[in-house]
C-alpha cells in the first residue's frame, strides 16, 4: 500500500488524469452539427449556464469521486486561450444558485419533517431543480457557449419537471436568446442522462458532452477546438417521456410494473416505428463515414461479419460499426431487431479505409420459451442488419434456419409476475409500418442466405444444485496453512463454529457506527472504503478485504491519518449531508464527536487523491472495450496504491426509463453494450494482483423511490433476456471477483433472499463461482419504515441471502449475526438454514479472500 506523506501532485496523478483527458472524447458526441460554428479557435467567448463554472464531473453518492480538484468549463476554456467576456453573469449566476440552495435545503427539511423522517437520508441523491432568474445576456463577442448542466445521484429519481427532464423557462429563454443572437452558437450538455430538447431543437450545434470526471473542461476545449473529435454513440434512446412504455406506473412505491417486457429502448422504438428524438446508436462527429458492403461467413458455433468502413470526411475520426439481428417470429413475438455485436474502427484519417470484424454466436441471440422454460431458436430466417445506428441499418445476409432448436433446457424462475399484455401501437406520421415491411422484403432479395442445419446445434440441459452436505472432515491449522496447502480450505471451514462461520458471512461491522457507515464508509483499513470483511478471525490468520464505492473511480478520503492501526478521515464524509441537518443535529453531532488526542493531533497526514473516470453512461457511449479495459487498469492501478482488494462498480443494471435517477452509474438500455463495457472495465481492473471488480445491482435496480422495498414485477422472458442478460456477458468475458445483489423485491420476494437469482441462475446455468454480497443495509429493519410509511413488503433476511446464496450481508449488523445464527437448523425460520449452507458462504467469502490477499 502507498502512503504519501506530501500534497504535491503525484505523477500517477498526472498520468492518469492525461489518461482520461486522452480518451474521453470517445465518450462524447455531436447531437446536431449543422453549420460551420464547429471547430473554432480559442477568442473571445461569452459563456453561460449552469454547468459553466459549476460543471458537474460527475453523479452524488456512492458513485461520487472525492478527487483534488476537477477542471471545470470555465477554466478550461481559459487553459485554452479563451478570453471569458462573461464574467459579470457568472458571478450574479453563483448569487442565485446560493439563495436557491438555502431554500431548497429549506423546503426538504420540512417535507422530511411531514414525513417523519429523517432529512439528511430523504435529501440524499435529491437534486435541486433550476431556478428562475433574469440576468442580462450582454457578453459583446461573436461566440457564446451554453452550458446546460444536470445532476443526479443515488437515492432519488428524475422527475418531469422543469429543471430536470424538461428544460425550466430561464433556460429555453436563454438558449434561444443565444442561438439568434451571437453568430456562432454552441449547446453543451454536461448530463447524466437525457434531457427534453424540443424546445431548443432549432439550435444547430448541440454536443452531448456528458460528465466526464476530473478533466471535464478541458476535454470540453480540445473538443470545441478540433484538438479531439468526439467519436461517441447513444447508448439509450432519447425521446420525449411520454412515448417511453416504461414511464407509466414508474417509480410507484410498492409495485412496479414491467409492463413493456421485452421491448425495452429501441426495441419498443423500432417495432412500434415510432421516431425518437435521437436513436440508439446515434451520434455526430467532425467528419463522416461510408460502409461498404458487408462480407458474411456463417455456421451453426460462429457468425463473423466483416465491413469496410472509409472516412469521407476532412478530418481524422472513428466510426462504430453496429450489427443488429431481425429474429423470425413463429411462435414468440421479436423485436424489430436487437443488437448482435459491435465495434469502433481506429482512428482513421481522411479517405483511410479500415475493415471490422462483427462476431457473434447466433445461440446467444435464443428467446426464452416461458411455456417450455427453455431458450430457443426459432425456424425461419434471421436477417443480419449493418448500420451506424438503430434507425439506420441494412440487410446484408440471412441466415436460414431449419427447424426450431431447443438451445438450453432451464427452470421457471421468478413466478408470480401478473402482467397485463402489451400492445405495441404505431405512431408514426412518417412512415407506416406496410411500407417498412415492404422495403425490408425488397432488401432481402438482394442479399446472400446461409442455411443452418437445426441437428448441428446442442441443448444443454441445466444440472442444478440440490442441498449442500456439511463439512465434517476437521483440519488443525490456520488460514496461513490453507494457503500453504497444509490442511484444504474444507478441513478449515468445517473447524469453525457456527458462530465463525456467520461472523465470516457479515462484514465488518461497528454496532455504533451510525451515519458514517449508512453512507458507505465503514471501514477501518483505509478511510473512507465502505466496507470491509470481518476482522474477528484475525486470530485464525484470516485478513480482511477492504471493499470501496465507485463507478466514476475510487471513492475513499483525500486525506487521513494511522491512529492505532486504523485510518481515520481528515476530510469528513459527512459534510455533503450536513447542510440537511438542523442545527440541534449539528450540536449533537459535535457534543458525540469525540476530541482528539494528542497522539491524533500529531500525526501526519496522509493523501489519497484519486481520478474520476467519465460515468458509466459516458463510457458505453465510448462504444469502445479497448478504451475501458484502458481506463479500468487505471482504476485497478490506484486501488492497488490504496490498499482496496475490491471495487464495488461495475453498477450495469439496464436503463429501462430515463427516470431512474441512478442511470449515469448505468450503461445502456441494451444487454450487450452493458455487458460488453462492464467485461472490459473488470478486465482492466483485475490485471492487477489483489484487486477484483464487484459487479452491480443483482438485478433490477431500476429506480431509486423506495429502492429497499419496492417491488419489480416483470415476466420471466424479459427477467432473462434484457435484465439478466447483462450480468452473464459481463461473468462470461471477464469473471468478476465478487457480484453484489440489488435492494429491490423480484416478482415478490428479495432479491438478496432468491435462490432462483443467486444461485439457479448465477452458479447453476452460468458456472459463477465467486462470492455475492448484499448492497449496504439491504436486510433487517433498517428498511422496515421507508419513506414515512409502512411498506407493503418485509425487509430481506440474513438467513435467506445465505438459504439463497447470497454469500456475504454488507456492511452487517450485530442483529444480522443474531437472525443469521437464530435461523440455523431451526425449522420455525422464515429461512431455515443448516451448518452445511453457512458453511458454503464462508467457504465462498475465504476464496475469494484466498485470491485477493
Amino acid at each position: 500500500m502507498l502512503r504519501i506523506t506530501e500534497e504535491a501532485v503525484q505523477p500517477f496523478e498526472k498520468e492518469h488524469i492525461d489518461l482520461v483527458r486522452k480518451t474521453a472524447p470517445e465518450c462524447a458526441l455531436f447531437l446536431k452539427r449543422e453549420d460551420d460554428t464547429l471547430p473554432i479557435a480559442s477568442g473571445k467567448v461569452a459563456l453561460y449556464g449552469s454547468g459553466a463554472r459549476r460543471t458537474i464531473k460527475g453523479g452524488t453518492g456512492s458513485g461520487d469521486v472525492n478527487v483534488r480538484h476537477f477542471v471545470t468549463v470555465e477554466e478550461g476554456l481559459e487553459h485554452a486561450g479563451f478570453e471569458i467576456m462573461s464574467k459579470d453573469w457568472l458571478d450574479a449566476y453563483d448569487q442565485v444558485m446560493a439563495d436557491a440552495r438555502k431554500s431548497f435545503i429549506e423546503v426538504v427539511k420540512k417535507e422530511a419533517a411531514e414525513l417523519g423522517i429523517n432529512a439528511v437520508m430523504y435529501g440524499m441523491g435529491k437534486a435541486m431543480p433550476e431556478p428562475q432568474y433574469e440576468i442580462a445576456m450582454n457578453a459583446e463577442c461573436d461566440l457564446a457557449v451554453y452550458v446546460l448542466s444536470r445532476i443526479s445521484g443515488e437515492g432519488a429519481d428524475r422527475a418531469i419537471k422543469e429543471g430536470d427532464i424538461n428544460l425550466s423557462e430561464t433556460e429555453i429563454r436563454d438558449i434561444l436568446y443565444c442561438s439568434r443572437t451571437y453568430k456562432k452558437f454552441v449547446l453543451v450538455l454536461n448530463v447524466g442522462g437525457m434531457v427534453n430538447l424540443e424546445p431548443v431543437m432549432e439550435v444547430k450545434n448541440i454536443l452531448l458532452l456528458g460528465q466526464l470526471g476530473t478533466p471535464i473542461g478541458d476535454v470540453l476545449a480540445d473538443i470545441l477546438t478540433g484538438k479531439s473529435n468526439p467519436s461517441g454513440k447513444l447508448a439509450m434512446t432519447w425521446a420525449p417521456i411520454e412515448e417511453y412504455p416504461s414511464t407509466e406506473g414508474f417509480g410507484d412505491m410498492d409495485d412496479t410494473v414491467y409492463n413493456e417486457g421485452i421491448y425495452v429502448g429501441y426495441r419498443y422504438f423500432n417495432t412500434a416505428n415510432v421516431q425518437p428524438t435521437f436513436p440508439f446508436g446515434y451520434g455526430v462527429s467532425y467528419t463522416k463515414f461510408e460502409l461498404g458492403a458487408a462480407s458474411v461467413s456463417a455456421d451453426e458455433e460462429a457468425v463473423k461479419v466483416t465491413v469496410p468502413v472509409k472516412n469521407i470526411g476532412t478530418c481524422e475520426g472513428k466510426e462504430v460499426v453496429q450489427l443488429y439481428v431481425s429474429k423470425p417470429s413463429e411462435k414468440l413475438d421479436q423485436p424489430y431487431q436487437e443488437l448482435a455485436a459491435f465495434a469502433k474502427t481506429k482512428m482513421l484519417k481522411p479517405m483511410e479505409s479500415e475493415e471490422v470484424v462483427l462476431t457473434f454466436s447466433l445461440k446467444d441471440l435464443a428467446a426464452y420459451d416461458e411455456s417450455i422454460a427453455s431458450y430457443v431458436l426459432e425456424k425461419g430466417t434471421y436477417w443480419l442488419r449493418v448500420g451506424n445506428s438503430s434507425r439506420d441499418t441494412t440487410i446484408c445476409a440471412g441466415l436460414k434456419l431449419d427447424e426450431t432448436v431447443i438451445v438450453k433446457v432451464c427452470k421457471t424462475i421468478c413466478p408470480g409476475a401478473e402482467i397485463p399484455e402489451f400492445a405495441l401501437i404505431n405512431k408514426s406520421e412518417e412512415k407506416n409500418a406496410a411500407d417498412v415491411q415492404k422495403d425490408a422484403e425488397t432488401e432481402k432479395q438482394n442479399v446472400p442466405v446461409y442455411e443452418l442445419c437445426a441437428e448441428k446445434f446442442q441443448t444443454e440441459n441445466v444440472a442444478y444444485s440440490e442441498m449442500p452436505k456439511e463439512l465434517s472432515e476437521k483440519g488443525v491449522g490456520n488460514f496461513e496453512d490453507v494457503k500453504n496447502r497444509k490442511i484444504s480450505l474444507d478441513q478449515f471451514v468445517a473447524s469453525l463454529t457456527n458462530e465463525q462461520l456467520a461472523y465470516l458471512s457479515i462484514g465488518l461491522y461497528e454496532d455504533k457506527a451510525g451515519m458514517g457507515s449508512m453512507i458507505g464508509a465503514s471501514a477501518q483499513t483505509v478511510a473512507g472504503a465502505a466496507g470491509e470483511t470481518t476482522k474477528r478471525l484475525e486470530e485464525l490468520g484470516v485478513p480482511s478485504l477492504v471493499m470501496a464505492d465507485g463507478p466514476a473511480g475510487i471513492r475513499i478520503c483525500k486525506m487521513y491519518k494511522l491512529l492505532d492501526g486504523k485510518a481515520k478521515g481528515v476530510d469528513n464524509p459527512l459534510a455533503g449531508m450536513m447542510e440537511f441537518m438542523d442545527q440541534e443535529q449539528l450540536q449533537m453531532m459535535a457534543a458525540m464527536a469525540p476530541k482528539p488526542t494528542e497522539a491524533e493531533e500529531k500525526a501526519p497526514i496522509h493523501y489519497a487523491y484519486c481520478t474520476a473516470i467519465p460515468i458509466g453512461t459516458a463510457l458505453a457511449q465510448s462504444f469502445n472495450t479497448e478504451v475501458c479495459e484502458k481506463l479500468g487498469d487505471m482504476v485497478g492501478e490506484e486501488m492497488e496504491q490504496f490498499g482496496v482488494h475490491l471495487w464495488l462498480a461495475p453498477a450495469m443494471n439496464i436503463q429501462r426509463s430515463p427516470l431512474c435517477g441512478r442511470n449515469f452509474e448505468y450503461y445502456s438500455e441494451d444487454p450487450v453494450v452493458g455487458g460488453r463495457i462492464a467485461a472490459a472495465i473488470t478486465n482492466g481492473v483485475q490485471k492487477h494482483k489483489g484487486c477484483g471488480t464487484t459487479i452491480k445491482h443483482f438485478a433490477l435496480n431500476n429506480q431509486e423511490t423506495n429502492r429497499m422495498a419496492s417491488n419489480s414485477i416483470v415476466s420471466e422472458r424479459a427477467l432473462r433476456e434484457i435484465y439478466l442478460r447483462t450480468f452473464e456477458i459481463c461473468i462470461r468475458e471477464s469473471a468478476p471477483a465478487a457480484v453484489m445483489s440489488s435492494y429491490n423485491l423480484v416478482n415478490g420476494e428479495h432479491a438478496n433472499n432468491s435462490k432462483d437469482i443467486q444461485t439457479h441462475v448465477l452458479r447453476d446455468e452460468w458456472g459463477y463461482e465467486g462470492a455475492v454480497m448484499t448492497d449496504w443495509y439491504a436486510v433487517g429493519g433498517m428498511i422496515a419504515a421507508a419513506g414515512g410509511r409502512e411498506n407493503k413488503h418485509p425487509a430481506g433476511l440474513a438467513s435467506g441471502c445465505i438459504h439463497a446464496g447470497n454469500d456475504l450481508v454488507m456492511p452487517g449488523m450485530a442483529a444480522d449475526f443474531e437472525e443469521m445464527l437464530s435461523a440455523v437448523d431451526n425449522p420455525e425460520a422464515k429461512y431455515p438454514i443448516t451448518r452445511a449452507e453457512l458453511q458454503v458462504t464462508a467457504k465462498r467469502v475465504l476464496e475469494m479472500i484466498c485470491k485477493l490477499v
